[in-house]
């Protein structure tokens, strides 16, 4: 064949300039939103989106995306993107649908929702925000505004029990400052497959000759890689080894006294409470070796500074999780690294959970149009939640819809609603079918939207402009790489525009997403105006660096303005729901743990384990991403699997008393015995079926997810 012309390589090097005609335009990417955000610089050449990168000089990722950021492209493209707004035209579920208008999609919606408001009241209709979060605060307004209180999100399952879990203990969710500390602590850390940015400063610390500490069930490249100790526990009994360090600590006179007499509250109760944790015990309840828990609690408590890192979901998806947050959160002020230099310090949220460095109305912008006299779905069943959290616990949604009580709700405004984020998945599924309207916006036709009676097509974050805040004080508010795909819109223009079509008459956003966003960051020094300037991130003029010791030295934000070992807002519930004010114990399988269920199914199933290629169920249907995965797989200990004849690759079936799927077992020594581990989000092999709808944590709502129990048999193939 003839020789490439030098335009051509140049084409097929895709290299941006003006003879190739392509452009390289800055964007971020939102796959794991709203937890990073990465800079990604764009490819893009006649409208269309050649490649991403990194954006090398982006302040917050200087260039560095992760293996799911690099499948942005084939995100965007993907050929399930839904092209235009649809109306179901078969039965619910079928996926039959036919194309609508926009104008024909906002007039259906609003008929809807106003029979069902004007016959049952604002308060039967429920807002259910899953992926992503970018909207949510004209998402919150716009249910408020339509009257109902009931607006719920995927934090029912995500970040949110672990702020509630900081907030009753400190007043304030506190991250490690791994950057000035000697020793790190990561709990549950897995860096190179999740938050991938974390690794450098843990890497540095290393260098400079700290020590790190990793407590994970897995053998996973962070433990490989960083850990000079590696307490491999047994899942779940997380708060029995934080309670056991702790006694450690205080025998061995290693608790901050000084500190604790200063700053902190109920020390004497949880001192006593924590004698009946030794050495051994724990040992035994952890799966541990006894020398190992007191190697690494001597590193912990004498090698300070220390910082703590507990990941976002994991500790509280066991049915003791929320305790178990306390407890390990406990250690940091037990040895005085609590909003000190070097160990733990709470930074306040500016926007959408990131802290910045300034303050904004998000809050403001939506309770301002807060509906009173309403109750809440689930309200009175987790306390804790209702008191910290404007939305409803929508683990109960379900029972609600179906039972009536203690009154109806009979229609669903989703925004990327999911129902494989719910553990008994078929019984939210079978309320839904009962529904008497359910509409949901997403970008592709999703198990759930294709439930839906209208399906509104959404756009990425590479088709829209978006404000986001960034550690250390930065905001940008972006520019859309190529147009909106199809017909598919921006969410929050949906809302914008379907507020004004539905009249309202909420003024705010009938103005549309910029006069909102406007509003909501007055007073930092910038408007949107000044961020249309930019393509990047800018420095914020009220943004102001967290110093650590400010925090205590103002008061925490509990009711004794203390760090709370004895919780006291845990306190009001005692007498009436059970709750217990310090961090204690209990068994992470208490309602699984009777003989007959110790028999049927002896193996501890986790779900929701992380790998490089995916996050929850976003990137399963990606080419790219699912070639490195191609089967749902279930990691099963090497012997485990001898003793059951199974090998590396066989089709098994993962089943209990509320379900059973069928996946490929995927054989390891990188966990312990007795125990499985499946990556959760697949529609054909959905492993939230097999957890509870009543597995749940009485303190936060959250369901155990990461330990319940189950049993697994090679299936033989043909009819089984």
């Amino acid at each position: 064949g003839r020789e490439m012309t030098e335009l051509e390589r140049l084409l097929k090097a895709k290299i941006p300039g003006e003879r190739t005609g392509i452009e390289i335009k800055h964007s971020l990417c939102a796959i794991c939103s709203p937890g990073h955000h990465c800079g990604l610089d764009c490819y893009v050449k006649d409208g269309v989106i050649l490649k991403v990168e990194g954006t090398p000089d982006h302040p917050y990722n200087r260039g560095k995306i992760c293996s799911k950021g690099v499948n942005n492209r084939q995100y965007v493209y993907r050929a399930d993107r839904i092209r235009t707004p649809l109306r179901r035209v078969g039965e619910r579920g079928e996926g039959k649908f036919e194309p609508v208008s926009w104008e024909e999609a906002y007039k259906i919606i609003g008929e809807k929702l106003n029979a069902v408001k004007a016959q049952y009241g604002p308060q039967a209709v429920a807002f259910f925000s899953g992926y992503c979060k970018w909207y949510r605060p004209l998402f919150h307004r716009f249910a408020y505004s339509f009257g109902s209180i009931n607006y719920g999100t995927d934090d029912s399952t995500c970040n949110q029990a672990s702020v509630v879990a900081g907030m009753v203990t400190s007043g304030a969710p506190a991250g490690p400052d791994t950057g000035r500390a000697n020793t790190f602590l990561g709990w549950a850390f897995s860096g190179y497959y999740s938050s991938h940015l974390s690794i450098a400063g843990v890497r540095a610390l290393k260098e400079r000759g700290g020590k790190v500490i990793i407590v994970d069930p897995r053998i996973t490249p962070a433990v490989k890689n960083l850990a000079d100790i590696h307490l491999q526990i047994n899942p779940g009994t997380d708060g029995a080894l934080a309670l056991g360090m702790a006694k450690i600590i205080i025998e061995n006179g290693w608790a901050d006294m000084d500190f604790i007499k200063k700053y902190t509250h109920g020390y004497e109760q949880y001192a006593q409470y924590v004698k009946q944790f030794g050495l051994e015990k724990v040992a035994s309840i952890c799966g541990l070796d006894p020398a190992g828990i007191m190697e690494a609690t001597r590193i912990f408590a004498t090698n300070g500074p220390a910082a703590i890192n507990q990941s976002a979901s994991t500790m509280v998806h066991f049915i003791n999780g929320f305790q178990a947050f306390r407890a390990i959160l406990c250690l940091s002020a037990l040895t005085g690294n609590f909003d000190q230099p070097g160990g733990n310090f709470p930074n306040p949220p500016t926007y959408l959970h990131k802290p910045a460095g300034f303050t904004t109305r998000e809050h403001e912008f939506y309770t301002c149009k807060k509906p009173e006299g309403q109750r809440r779905i689930a309200e009175g069943k987790f306390p804790v939640w209702d008191l910290m959290c404007d939305e409803f616990q929508a683990m109960d949604l379900a029972r609600q819809i179906i039972e009536g009580t203690p009154y109806p709700v009979k229609a669903i405004f989703g925004l990327g609603m999911n129902v494989k984020m719910f553990p008994a998945t078929d019984k939210l599924i079978e309320a839904i079918k009962q529904l008497d309207f359910f509409v949901d916006a997403d970008l592709f036709m999703s198990q759930t939207a294709k439930y839906a009676d209208i399906v509104l097509p959404s756009c990425s974050s590479l088709e829209r402009s978006e404000f986001k805040a960034y550690q250390g004080g930065y905001a940008v508010l972006t520019k859309p790489v190529i147009e909106p795909l199809y017909e598919s819109k921006p969410d929050t223009d949906i809302l914008c525009e379907l507020a004004r079509s539905m009249k309202l008459g909420d003024e705010m956003l009938e103005k549309g997403y910029e006069a909102c966003i406007d509003w909501i960051i007055d007073g930092c020094g910038l408007t949107v105006a000044d961020l249309k300037k930019h393509d990047m991130p800018v420095p914020v003029p009220a943004a102001k660096p967290v110093q650590p010791g400010q925090y205590l030295a103002k008061g925490c934000k509990t009711p004794t303005g203390k760090f709370e070992f004895y919780s006291e807002t845990l306190a009001r519930f005692t007498k009436d729901c059970g709750l217990e004010p310090l961090p204690v114990y209990s068994d992470p399988l208490a309602d699984e743990n009777s003989d007959d269920m110790r028999r049927d199914y002896p193996f501890l199933l986790s779900t929701g384990v992380r790998v490089p290629n995916t996050i929850h169920s976003r990137l399963h249907e990606v080419p790219w991403a699912r070639s490195l995965r191609p089967d749902p797989c279930c990691e099963i200990n090497r012997e485990d699997a001898a003793a059951l004849g199974i090998a590396e690759g066989d089709d098994v079936a993962l089943y209990n008393r509320h379900g059973e799927i069928r996946v490929k077992a995927k054989l390891t020594r990188k966990i312990k015995r007795g125990q499985i581990f499946m990556v959760h989000g697949y529609t054909e092999a959905n492993v939230n079926l097999l957890i509870g709808e009543k597995h749940l944590d009485p303190y936060s709502g959250y369901p155990g997810f990461k330990g319940a129990r189950c049993n697994i048999r090679k299936l033989s193939g043909v009819g089984e």
